[in-house]
């Protein structure tokens, strides 16, 4: 679903518990109704403050608002920056960024014949 465009920003193992990711989506419907649930569930499960910015738009949304991530309507070809600040951030960055790079564990059709 997506590639890592710059790793992580801002030392993962800062003392402050500050970590970034950007990730550049490739996933064909891009992040979607279900994933966006998923995504928005795992995210609350840390205590940290996690947020998301779509496209570098400078607008930041919290990454645990089911509003916040599908009003963003994150379609492939965008690029999102994720970012945590807080008890286990760099943790939440990691697990959230897995997310992505294993396509959020969604099945893909089986082509027969080939």
């Amino acid at each position: 679903m997506t590639e890592k465009r710059h790793g992580v920003f801002g030392g993962a193992s800062s003392a402050r518990g500050n970590a970034s990711v950007e990730l550049l989506i490739t996933h064909g419907v891009g992040l979607h109704a279900r994933p966006s649930v998923v995504f928005t569930r795992l995210a609350k499960s840390f205590p940290c403050t996690i947020e998301i910015e779509v496209n570098r738009s400078g607008l930041w949304l919290n990454a645990k608002s089911i509003v916040k991530v599908m009003g963003a309507r994150i379609r492939k070809g965008s690029t999102l920056k994720i970012r945590a600040h807080g008890l286990r951030a760099e943790e939440a960055i990691s697990v959230l960024e897995a997310l992505f790079v294993n396509d959020f564990a969604e099945e893909r059709p089986h082509v027969r014949g080939a």
